[in-house]
């Protein structure tokens, strides 16, 4: 299967569909006012260039607008490019998706992106140690709270890249927190800590958690923009009107220029999807999660130290 052929199936899938993955009414997160978040910190990350503006793009946006400082974990290089006639050889692949997923971490306001640099399509072949090792050592050093992946545990996964990034990922959050995993790291001055807040995107059985997007669905428009060598987004509303002058022909929807055309054709077709979602849960966009917070039981404690302790007499 094509990538955007699959990409495309996620925008098409019914709304019932997603309703039927869960078993209770999922939480529905709305914006907050102010910057409730100031202070934290979130890593973006993603196997290629395009799945961060595609799938979690307004969440991440939305999160930067409430105060938290954010950055963008890139697993692949993306040689193997994609099947979107954009022409090129593999180290062009290379350095086009390298400037896009730049461009793409300043239209969602994030400070900078992390290049781990595996080849497209074979993360089955690394050491997964290794790997999870390096997300450690990003993790503890940028002080990270909140991750954004794929789901480790999603289902009818084809994309390998998908899967071992994400069992990496959920790894690594943990591991973070343990005072002998990585003791060097320790010792160069960054301090175990765990990640206990975790975004998972796309292809979960249990969706638990609704995003509301719509204040923030014009960056996550910009984001698919700079994606222009992979993906549904980048320049294929000014292609398509192109190719309808060629033929005598226009559509309202694409306006009289290139970038009305990118723009629109992305919130029409690519954001359908998240329309529907919205609409459902009463506001104009929403993206969806299989959302895993800080331990109940530690909360727990900290609830009823705080209720029940006394001064020492």
């Amino acid at each position: 299967m094509q990538r955007r052929n699959f990409v495309a199936g996620l925008i098409t899938l019914p709304i019932s569909g997603l309703a039927q993955q869960s078993s209770s009414t999922p939480f529905f997160e709305r914006a907050a006012a102010g910057t409730p978040h100031k202070g934290k910190v979130l890593a973006a990350i993603q196997p290629h260039s395009d799945d961060v503006a595609l799938l979690c793009g307004g969440t991440v946006a939305k999160l930067i607008k409430e105060g938290y400082t954010g950055y963008m974990i890139r697993a692949t290089n993306d040689d193997m490019g994609d099947d979107v006639g954009v022409p090129g050889t593999v180290g062009e692949n290379v350095l086009r998706n390298e400037r896009e997923v730049a461009e793409q971490a300043r239209a969602l306001g994030l400070q900078k992106d992390f290049a781990l640099n595996y080849n497209n399509h074979r993360m089955s072949d690394i050491s997964r140690n290794e790997l999870i090792c390096r997300l450690i050592f990003l993790f503890r050093f940028l002080k990270v709270d909140t991750v954004f992946c794929y789901d480790p545990w999603g289902h009818d996964e084809e994309n390998p890249d998908h899967y071992v990034l994400g069992h990496c990922v959920e790894a690594a959050c943990w591991m973070a927190g343990r005072v002998h995993d990585y003791p060097e790291q320790i010792a160069a001055g960054f301090p175990a800590r765990a990640v206990t807040e975790k975004y998972y995107y796309v292809r979960h059985p249990d969706i638990n958690r609704v995003v509301d997007i719509s204040a923030t669905v014009e960056t996550k428009i910009e984001a698919n923009v700079c994606n222009v060598a992979k993906g549904p987004g980048g320049h294929h509303g000014s292609q398509l009107r192109a190719e309808l002058a060629k033929q005598g022909k226009q559509l309202p929807l694409l306006g009289n220029d290139d970038r009305t055309a990118d723009r629109n054709y992305i919130r029409e077709f690519v954001l359908a999807r998240d329309r529907e979602l919205g609409k459902k849960y009463g506001v104009q966009y929403a993206e969806a999660f299989h959302y895993i917070g800080p331990s109940a039981g530690g909360s727990r404690v900290n609830d009823y130290i705080k209720q029940n302790a006394r001064p020492l007499r």
